[in-house]
């Protein structure tokens, strides 16, 4: 939930899954249609999809244990490099590096240079110390999100400023670096606005696919709107009902 996405905004929606879906054998009776409209306003819903068919997976697959070991995690639906790290780092308290865009940052700037994405993964990994895998990885994330921030960064709090490349002058070595983010495209007008306003609509009910472009806000495109529609039934977000004349959240499986 926590990716791309503010903490006061996850807080919320993540108590009431919590509360909702205490455990991962609920999670995954659920119908998809409830997760994804528990999931509205968090953005980024396919990582609700990819959530519940990891659950499904996992119960079916693992005895509803989640796996321990990198190469399986990385099986899972929906689950990248960072998030099969987190999972061993916070879940399991095995010693590996957790590169975010915080921690992707900080090296870069520490070692001043840029890094490729299997350079930074294995100097995250050297780093971190014998058994205190949690602490170290949680405290690379809060001093990036609070200190060796990307704009206007506090280099005279850092805890290693003595011994950082950087220290804040000249050129900064962390843009372009592997992990770290750079700039979103304008979100006004985009097609995740537009997907993000039939997604909210569907949560009230069916729409009609002849009203689904008027409802995204892009009525005079029809083109692109049904690209965007066929894209959101692609990715398990929505389907065609029986009928053929409306759109339903969810999948037909449930």
């Amino acid at each position: 939930m926590l990716q791309q996405t503010q903490v006061e905004r996850v807080v919320p929606k993540y108590d009431y899954f919590v509360a909702s879906w205490p455990d991962i054998g609920d999670f995954a009776q659920a119908p998809l249609e409830k997760i994804l409209n528990a999931w509205s306003g968090l953005g980024f819903p396919r990582r609700a999809v990819n959530l519940h068919r990891t659950a499904r997976l996992v119960v079916t697959e693992y005895g509803s244990v989640i796996p321990k070991d990198l190469k399986t995690l990385l099986t899972l639906p929906g689950v990248g490099p960072y998030t099969a790290r987190a999972v061993l780092c916070f879940a399991y308290e095995i010693d590996i590096g957790v590169v975010d865009t915080n921690v992707g940052r900080i090296l870069a700037r520490w070692f001043g240079s840029r890094f490729t994405n299997k350079t930074a993964q294995s100097t995250a990994d050297s780093l971190v110390p014998l058994g205190q895998t949690w602490e170290w990885n949680q405290g690379l994330f809060d001093l990036g999100a609070l200190i060796c921030k990307k704009h206007d960064p506090k280099c005279s709090q850092c805890p290693v400023f003595e011994w950082c490349s950087w220290q804040g002058v000249g050129l900064d070595p962390s843009i372009g670096s592997a992990g770290v983010s750079s700039s979103q495209k304008p979100f006004s007008g985009s097609d995740r606005q537009a997907r993000g306003k039939l997604l909210r609509a569907l949560s009230d009910g069916p729409v009609s696919c002849a009203k689904a472009k008027c409802v995204m806000g892009i009525a005079p495109e029809t083109i692109r709107a049904d690209k965007l529609v066929a894209a959101l039934i692609a990715d398990g977000l929505i389907y065609l009902a029986l009928n053929g004349q409306e759109l339903r959240l969810g999948n037909s499986f449930d």
